[in-house]
């Protein structure tokens, strides 16, 4: 058995240790830990505004794809100095400021990152988020489903931007103004739900239980809350072929792009062309709808 490889880099005055750079994590797209590395790096300005000052939950894949993998919580121990932890109902979580924690993160094998909704120390959500879970493995319906919520959104007067989780399924983001609850968001998403649901009884679904759904696509708006997480805007996937939560523009869903189309090996090139489309939409007037409902 060969020798690990060990060595470190130096990032923003920081040292991270390096272990096994060689070592595949996508063995299916020829990614190894330094290839790995590298495009988070690249991803880290895109990535990390969706993490930061955020209760962070990874799956770690020690053995790169489609090895046995883990859900971690509670950070590990010892931590090094640059890595932040935040308690949250006796959950020691890390909360990351910068690029030398995400690189100790990827070099630990942490291949996907699962935010919490709110900011720590906080009860009030960043943004809405609607997810929708197809029951099928593949379905070439969820660019359909994604374009009918976002049409019901923009009646509503709700601008929004969708993104493939990166595996089957699409979220819907809605920039918000802190201050409305995940209750009342909650509210707007039973109302859109079931609107959807009734005009499109075989494409959606309300039901919870995946045994019942059949072939439906679970509108989901029961995740969006206090202590839930969902894929993070850029973060990768631990699937075979390397793929990013990407958001899409509209034009992008109409013509029915695949959720295979972004991956590690160009998601760089689309950074440079579009940049972060979520962060160029304004928070929108949720207010007003929850207002309507009332």
């Amino acid at each position: 058995m060969p020798a690990a490889v060990k060595g470190s880099i130096t990032i923003e005055g920081q040292t991270v240790p390096i272990t096994n750079p060689d070592k595949p994590l996508w063995p299916e797209r020829g990614i190894t830990k330094r290839i790995y590395l590298e495009k988070l790096a690249a991803l880290s300005p895109y990535l990390l505004r969706y993490l930061k000052n955020r209760l962070l939950t990874v799956i770690r894949y020690p053995h790169g794809v489609p090895g046995k993998s883990f859900y971690q919580k509670n950070a590990p121990d010892p931590l090094p100095p640059f890595v932040r932890t935040v308690m949250h109902e006796e959950i020691n979580y890390i909360s990351l400021d910068g690029l030398p924690g995400l690189l100790w993160l990827g070099n630990l094998a942490a291949l996907e990152f699962h935010p919490s909704l709110h900011y720590a120390g906080s009860s009030l959500p960043c943004e809405w988020m609607i997810d929708l879970d197809p029951s099928r493995e593949v379905e070439p319906r969820i660019m359909e489903a994604a374009a009918i919520v976002g049409k019901v959104l923009n009646s509503l007067g709700l601008a929004s931007v969708p993104k493939t989780s990166g595996a089957t399924g699409v979220q819907i983001i809605v920039p918000i103004k802190q201050g409305v609850s995940f209750d009342e968001l909650r509210k707007v998403g039973h109302f859109v739900g079931r609107y959807v649901t009734e005009k499109h009884p075989g494409l959606f679904t309300l039901e919870r239980l995946k045994k019942q759904r059949g072939d439906k696509i679970y509108f989901d708006y029961l995740q969006h809350y206090g202590g839930k997480t969902l894929a993070a805007p850029y973060t990768p996937r631990a699937r075979p072929l390397a793929t990013v939560s990407t958001p899409l523009t509209w034009d992008e869903v109409e013509s029915n792009v695949s959720p295979e189309d972004f991956h590690l090996l160009n998601i760089e090139e689309r950074l440079r062309a579009k940049g972060d489309l979520i962060s160029k939409l304004p928070p929108q007037p949720v207010e007003l709808v929850i207002a309507g409902l009332r």
